[in-house]
């Protein structure tokens, strides 16, 4: 077992093409011994965003603090700390941050996309 403060752990800048202003802590990985899911938390600064984009897995996402939308291309769902989302695989969706203060969220992804 490990237990450790979230804040301990390296952030880094988001570099994907299409991601302005996001930071994210890879929480839980391979490397501690986690053989289905990383656990990620993503930071969104505000006005910033995630690139809109799919993949074959999927996303269970708890929101911490602050509030967003989910953009699926289309349709715009508006989001708050407390809330979850579900995003199915090959879904599209991106991730913005439309409030004054700092985005957090839970991201868990599986290990079957790579």
């Amino acid at each position: 077992m490990n237990v450790f403060r979230y804040d301990t752990v390296k952030v880094e800048d988001v570099v994907t093409e299409g991601a302005s202003k996001v930071k994210v802590r890879w929480l839980i990985t391979k490397e501690m011994g986690a053989n289905n899911f990383a656990m990620r938390v993503f930071e969104v600064a505000p006005d910033g965003y995630t690139p809109l984009h799919s993949h074959s897995w999927e996303h269970e996402i708890f929101v911490l603090d602050g509030t967003g939308e989910l953009y699926d291309g289309k349709k715009v769902t508006f989001f708050k700390a407390g809330d979850v989302a579900f995003v199915p695989s090959n879904e599209r969706h991106q991730f913005k941050n439309n409030g004054k203060l700092l985005l957090r969220f839970i991201c868990l992804i599986p290990y079957t996309q790579k």
